[in-house]
């Protein structure tokens, strides 16, 4: 495997995806290049969330753009990329890539992976949702629509 892709987040399952799981596995097989993402989320954390389409997404992204709550959101993306990659590399992983999308999380972690030509996709598992039971989770909407392996990290 040559490339392989991280989701990562500020969640406890995202720590285990990396510190657990990620770090031995690069360790071991070595890929040429460990692509890190991390996907801003606008909308909040609602049922509703899963409901905007490309239009509302398009436009929303549009207000946002150049206003203080859009900066607090970058700082937040910056300072978590950050620190994974300063703990792959503690743990001897390089090439290391960093890229912060904006959107639903399993269609961006999806068309990166696509970008990036992963060969694989490590995501952590948040665990049971309210939600999860009527739309499905991000790690089980990217397992089922991605056409390269998912490790899903629980």
């Amino acid at each position: 495997m040559k490339n392989i892709l991280i989701a990562i987040d500020d969640t406890k399952s995202s720590e285990a995806a990396i510190f657990e799981c990620a770090s031995n596995f690069c360790g071991r097989i070595s890929p040429e290049t460990v692509t890190l993402l991390y996907v801003e989320r606008f909308e909040g954390r609602s049922l509703m969330d899963e409901m905007l389409g490309d239009a509302e997404m398009s436009t929303l992204k549009e207000v946002l753009e150049g206003t203080e709550y859009k900066e607090k959101l970058d700082k937040k993306a910056a300072a978590i990329v950050d620190h994974y990659e300063k703990e792959l590399k503690a743990k001897g992983v390089s090439n290391i890539k960093t890229v912060i999308k904006a959107g639903h999380p399993a269609e961006e972690i999806l068309s990166t992976a696509e970008e990036v030509k992963a060969d694989m996709i490590i995501v952590g598992s948040r665990g049971k949702r309210a939600g999860s039971l009527i739309m499905g989770s991000v790690s089980r909407e990217v397992a089922n629509h991605a056409d390269i392996p998912v490790l899903i990290v629980k």
